[in-house]
């Protein structure tokens, strides 16, 4: 590597070691008076990932962006440093959270339709305050209904880079400080209706 690509890889690692959030391309490329293509960031992303390699710390890509996080054999340790209990989340909250995750976009509706009892508003407040998912549109339907969708925070949380990288439905849990794969019995899905159109449709994965 050059020295430029050095510098370029120096870089790079400082500001995602000492960011809070991940980083996506874009905003790494700003870090550059000269313009670097996307294809040569991951080059050099690759290469710090493969220098951090066997550590406690590693580079991982998530829907956001790049980020430097522990490495799950490490977390239990970590958390001894935190002795505030993480929130716990109802079946409810997660059986609607599964169904938003694999069934998006659907409605309140939709939901209950799923889960064959009433959704409280609590329920979706929850998962809105946590910032899984987001309303992303109306069902053109009267009444026009609110079309929830999962967000890149969800995805984040979950180390994902995409909804195509999610788990089988049966592995999907909410558990301590953040998504992980557990067993739990999956909701029977039923079909969305076909008439969704979906407006201001910005989804977020």
């Amino acid at each position: 590597m050059d020295e430029h690509l050095s510098d370029v890889k120096l870089i790079l690692e400082t500001a995602l070691l000492v960011s809070h959030e991940p980083l996506s391309l874009h905003q790494l490329g700003k870090l550059f008076d000269t313009e670097i293509d996307n294809d040569n960031l991951r080059k050099v992303l690759d290469d710090i990932k493969s220098d951090w390699s066997g550590r406690g710390v590693e580079l991982t890509q998530v829907a956001s962006g790049w980020r430097f996080q522990a490495r799950p054999e490490y977390q239990s340790y970590l958390d001894r440093l935190s002795p505030e209990k993480p929130p716990k989340y109802s079946r409810a909250v997660l059986e609607t959270l599964a169904i938003i995750a694999y069934r998006q976009p659907v409605t309140r509706g939709d939901i209950e339709d799923i889960r064959g009892v009433t959704v409280s508003p609590n329920i979706l407040k929850t998962l809105e305050g946590r910032g899984w998912i987001d309303v992303i549109g109306n069902r053109d339907v009267p009444g026009r209904p609110a079309l929830y969708a999962t967000t890149k925070q969800f995805l984040d949380d979950l180390n994902l880079r995409s909804l195509q990288e999610l788990p089988s439905l049966d592995q999907f849990v909410v558990n301590e400080q953040m998504l992980i794969m557990d067993a739990m019995p999956a909701p029977e899905l039923l079909p969305v209706p076909e008439s969704t159109i979906v407006e201001n449709a910005g989804a977020s994965a």
